[in-house]
């Protein structure tokens, strides 16, 4: 009599339902969104809490809004956690080519933090509010999509599997490279450079500046106070204009502080704390794709950056939360289908695309034209033409 062995094979259901790359504002703000869903959550971070992450440190005020309206805890928390380490700015002051000035007074909450501080205090809010499984230190190296859901492989050979995984891990993001490849488009790309001051004079804790260049028109120079008399300050150009011009970036900085009319008497006794350091801007408004097998991206990852004024915190976050709900969606259904992830792209072309489309047309515009900007600057000295210009750049 023969004898037939039969072996099935063992399919394990995935550890995590949504896997989270990234506990940045847009990965964090999405696990919050989460909470309360049910959903096994993971969230994975190259880095250990607190580190530093190379930006202006503008925190925008739709960034609390959209908390808000998550859980009104959340805003107050935040606020209350950034405390010790922000600074609240209800001015933003504005320096042409030419030396004209526009001061813009803000209603709308913003402020300004240092990102090793407040991206701790957003994760805190992950600890205190949410089921997620917090991963730190944990680089990822390669993700896959199976039929079954994606598989997550660490820099240190640990593997992870999810039905969903959402990539809020930044401009580089390895999710984004390995599910929804996109080639670097260095005209809706953005380099910038940014060091730390004390001793910065004439420069209010509640205004930031932002000093417009001659020679350098798609791109700006900033001084940001992030509290304790601590200045951010920096300066950024768009990357085509880089490369075409091999501009060193650190070096036109040191340039601007010890030259320009507005800053080097400010500089003169400043004090420098730690390196010059760069990062990279996808600029919003490319119609990137955002979704790809069983990946969705938000934040840098998702290049929804504003081309005018350089920051993107408010819609990493906002993004995070609109993944969120869609992930729910998707696992509440089964469907991962392509059509179904697609669905996220529309919300969010809806919600930023047109904005973030208009405004980078308007940075090229300005760009070739630095009439215009004169122009605007003279013009804004009537206060109900200063609050056109100010809905038309945000």
């Amino acid at each position: 009599m023969r004898y037939r062995t039969y072996f099935r094979a063992v399919v394990t259901a995935p550890e995590y339902d949504v896997l989270i790359v990234g506990a940045g504002p847009a990965g964090s703000a999405c696990a919050l969104a989460l909470a309360g869903s049910g959903l096994r959550v993971g969230l994975l971070d190259k880095a250990c809490f607190p580190r530093d992450k190379v930006c202006g440190d503008a925190i925008p005020g739709p960034t609390l809004k959209a908390l808000a309206r998550l859980n009104p805890l959340y805003a107050e928390e935040l606020r209350q956690l950034t405390r010790p380490h922000r600074t609240d700015v209800c001015i933003s002051r504005l320096v042409s080519p030419q030396g004209q000035q526009m001061r813009v007074s803000w209603q709308a909450p913003a402020f300004n933090s240092p990102r090793l501080h407040f991206d701790e205090a957003l994760l805190t809010l992950v600890r205190r509010h949410t089921a997620a499984e917090i991963r730190e230190n944990s680089p990822v190296k390669k993700v896959v999509a199976t039929a079954t859901g994606v598989v997550v492989t660490l820099a240190d050979g640990r593997v992870l599997s999810a039905r969903l995984v959402i990539g809020c891990d930044g401009a580089n993001s390895v999710v984004g490279r390995c599910l929804v490849p996109h080639p670097l488009n260095r005209q809706r790309h953005c380099a910038a450079v940014r060091a730390y001051y004390q001793g910065v004079t004439d420069a209010p804790e509640t205004t930031s500046d932002f000093l417009f260049l001659r020679r350098y028109r798609a791109g700006y120079c900033w001084v940001f106070p992030v509290g304790s008399g601590l200045y951010n300050v920096g300066f950024g150009m768009l990357s085509e204009d880089i490369a075409r011009g091999k501009v060193d970036l650190k070096l036109v900085l040191s340039e601007l502080l010890n030259t320009h009319p507005d800053l080097a008497t400010r500089f003169r006794h400043a004090r420098q704390l730690g390196p010059v350091q760069g990062f990279g801007l996808p600029l919003g408004g490319s119609r990137r794709p955002l979704t790809g097998p069983r990946a969705l991206l938000c934040g840098d990852a998702a290049a929804l950056i504003d081309p005018l004024q350089g920051h993107g915190i408010d819609k990493a976050v906002i993004s995070g939360i609109l993944a969120a709900e869609h992930a729910r969606r998707c696992c509440q259904a089964e469907d991962f289908s392509p059509a179904s992830l697609r669905k996220y792209a529309v919300a969010v072309d809806q919600r930023f695309g047109s904005e973030l489309r208009f405004r980078y047309g308007l940075m090229r515009w300005l760009a070739r034209a630095p009439w215009v900007v004169e122009a605007a600057f003279r013009l804004s000295r009537w206060p109900w033409l200063q609050r056109r210009l100010v809905r038309a750049v945000g």
